[in-house]
């Protein structure tokens, strides 16, 4: 049980960081207290994967991005797909909805993954069980992807965030039973830059060094009774704020350091700007960064909706496809766009697609071989009939790409073991 000395004491903590420091960066003290630390990283790994990848870009499509409508595309059944007509694209045996045309000039780096099973369609338990590799419980929080690579690599770059989060999402899991430091930054305008990260107005450098050795001191007695490593992290909250704040690296954060045309072209929208930023933030050393992009929870008028966010997704990805390439970055760069779940092969009276298991996520670039598709759904669309894939072995080939152990146990802070990608499986097929 929580004594009033010591969320008195927390509350005073999180008070001296925005009232003495003069910045608000860091998290919810309550936030930080909430569990406990990481108790251990034990095991070995049998796992001798090289890297394929340094980076992951993460496009998600929040809400169940119908499958039929984007990668899935079923020409000949005229009763499924309603008015979406299928395109042919530059890869041979790949065809894409109409909705996606500049990416179809792009189909040789991509590699379609059309039979993905999920075990929920149940928005919540399936964007966890997506981000995760396993089952919401009330009892435990997992880690995402981002926060696996912060731990068994740390930072790419030590001044910037282990990873990023770009959109709006408060159900993301975050760092889960890790420590505080593997969880992202979230950014919920990437236009807006990075905010509170300078001193008020009127606090010198003086100053400011003045107030963080109050504050140093203050909590020193606190810190000497309370071993918890928690405690800890929350310090070390306050030193990876300011170490952030004297970064010269703080301007990958700036759009406004990039041509005009360029951020045209990724399209004036969060989601195109979330796209710019995140090839920014690779560039600087960030390793893991997700854009998501909301809205597709189209029960209703999906032949309107669904065409306005895949424009909204066609010019992003397409124009951050190029860039990367152009930079010499695809190579080293996993760009991945997953989402929760599919939609309905049956269109409803209103016009819409409801939920639904079965869907498709695209893999591109960090050593995948483009121009590829695997696995496939029936006639409908409905059931995988070959080259059926869960969720789990689409992180683990995600992990597989990165070099991580994916097969080393990790224990929770009650003791429970976990893997990676739980018993995923990686699609090393799928690379070239």
């Amino acid at each position: 049980m929580k004594t009033s000395n010591e969320l008195d004491r927390r509350r005073f903590m999180a008070g001296t960081a925005k009232g003495m420091l003069g910045v608000s960066l860091l998290p919810s003290v309550e936030h930080m207290f909430s569990s406990r630390a990481l108790a251990a990283g034990e095991g070995t790994s049998t796992a001798k994967q090289v890297a394929t990848a340094r980076n992951v870009i993460f496009l998600y499509m929040n809400g169940g991005q119908s499958h039929l409508d984007t990668w899935d595309v079923k020409p000949d059944n005229k009763d499924v797909m309603g008015p979406t007509k299928a395109i042919k694209t530059n890869a041979d045996g790949i065809m894409l909805s109409e909705y996606l045309p500049r990416l179809a000039k792009q189909a040789n780096h991509l590699c379609l993954l059309n039979a993905v099973a999920t075990n929920t369609a149940a928005h919540e338990q399936a964007n966890y069980f997506m981000h995760t590799s396993f089952g919401l419980r009330s009892t435990i929080k997992h880690p995402g992807l981002g926060a696996w690579l912060s731990f068994f690599q740390g930072p790419g770059n030590p001044a910037l965030p282990p990873y990023v989060y770009i959109g709006n999402d408060s159900r993301h899991p975050g760092s889960g039973f890790m420590a505080k430091k593997h969880g992202p930054l979230m950014v919920n305008n990437p236009e807006a830059g990075l905010q509170n990260v300078r001193p008020q107005t009127g606090v010198t450098e003086h100053r400011f060094a003045l107030r963080r050795d109050i504050a140093s001191a203050l909590d020193a007695e606190f810190v000497s009774h309370t071993p918890n490593r928690n405690v800890k992290a929350y310090a070390d909250m306050y030193d990876d704020a300011i170490r952030l704040m004297r970064s010269e690296d703080l301007v990958a954060f700036d759009l406004t350091k990039e041509p005009e045309d360029l951020r045209k072209a990724y399209g004036k929208d969060s989601f195109g700007q979330g796209c710019l930023l995140a090839r920014r933030l690779v560039e600087h050393g960030v390793r893991f960064v997700e854009v998501s992009l909301g809205s597709w929870d189209t029960h209703v008028a999906n032949f309107i909706n669904t065409p306005r966010l895949c424009d909204t997704l066609d010019m992003a990805m397409s124009s951050l496809l190029s860039d990367l390439e152009r930079r010499g970055l695809l190579e080293s760069t996993m760009v991945v766009v997953a989402s929760e779940f599919g939609r309905t092969p049956k269109i409803n009276q209103n016009q819409g697609r409801d939920h639904y298991p079965v869907f498709s996520c695209v893999l591109a670039g960090g050593g995948i071989r483009g121009g590829q598709k695997y696995g496939a759904t029936d006639k409908d669309g409905a059931a995988p009939v070959d080259g059926k894939v869960s969720p789990v072995d689409i992180n683990a080939t995600i992990g597989y790409a990165l070099g991580l152990p994916l097969d080393q146990v990790i224990f929770s802070p009650t003791r429970r073991p976990f893997t990676l990608a739980d018993k995923g499986q990686p699609l090393t097929h799928l690379f070239a």
